[in-house]
């Protein structure tokens, strides 16, 4: 086996010890000035470039949106796709931790396209099914950073929205399986801490927003919403 010669990382890792149940992440500015997302594991760090692709290798993102016929996106180009969105997905974690709640939600965003370009593109059924087990995560991912960025500045209706839309969103790609997962259940448990903190008058605008999904048969958002009503206080 030949030993390549490179860096020794050990002080650096003593620099940033290692310090388990606390967020191991931050954002640092390198030398040459080029700010990138860092995450501290047991046995070393990992990464991340803050713009495109996590790894700052080209992607392959805008060339594959082009191609809109199924079945199009040859095992190689989804490949690439697939690299891509788990490194996004990592990245995006990363950003909840450090509470970059913006910059996370365009993360699951683009992931969650770069899971639909395979399952809808690609030729392979492998390629089509392989990453399907992550977009619960994904979903409720974004859902929770747009309710943290929305308790952030104070807007408990805006946060019970973007988590009755994931509720929803979860629902629809997953159907049953979403009852009872733990995805479902993090959106569940963030919106029955959110509902005391509601003012009076959302009930009214609870109401209108029932009656408006039950007019447009969106009857699992419906059922979230009544949910909500219920533990609304009466006074």
């Amino acid at each position: 086996m030949r030993i390549m010669p490179s860096d020794d990382l050990t002080n650096f890792l003593r620099r940033w010890p290692f310090e388990p149940g606390c967020a191991n992440a931050r954002i640092t500015e390198l030398d040459d000035g080029r700010r990138v997302l860092q995450v501290r594991l047991e046995l070393g760090a990992l990464q991340f470039e803050l713009d495109g692709r996590p790894d700052g290798n080209p992607s392959l993102l805008d060339s594959a949106r082009d191609v809109q016929v199924p079945g199009t996106l040859d095992r190689d180009v989804c490949r690439q796709l697939r690299e891509e969105a788990i490194q996004r997905s990592h990245r995006a974690q990363a950003l909840v931790v450090v509470g970059e709640w913006s910059s996370a939600i365009d993360d699951a965003t683009v992931t969650l396209e770069l899971l639909d370009l395979c399952r809808d593109r690609g030729v392979d059924a492998r390629d089509r099914e392989a990453l399907e087990p992550f977009r619960g995560s994904l979903i409720a991912m974004r859902a929770r950073a747009g309710a943290e960025a929305s308790m952030e500045s104070g807007a408990a209706d805006a946060a019970m929205a973007a988590l009755d839309a994931g509720l929803a969103e979860l629902r629809a790609a997953l159907g049953s399986r979403a009852e009872g997962s733990n995805e479902a259940v993090l959106l569940a448990g963030m919106r029955d801490t959110l509902v005391p903190r509601l003012p009076s008058s959302q009930r009214v605008d609870l109401q209108e927003r029932l009656r408006a999904a039950l007019s447009a048969e969106n009857y699992e958002l419906a059922a979230i919403l009544r949910d909500e009503l219920r533990q609304m206080p009466d006074a």
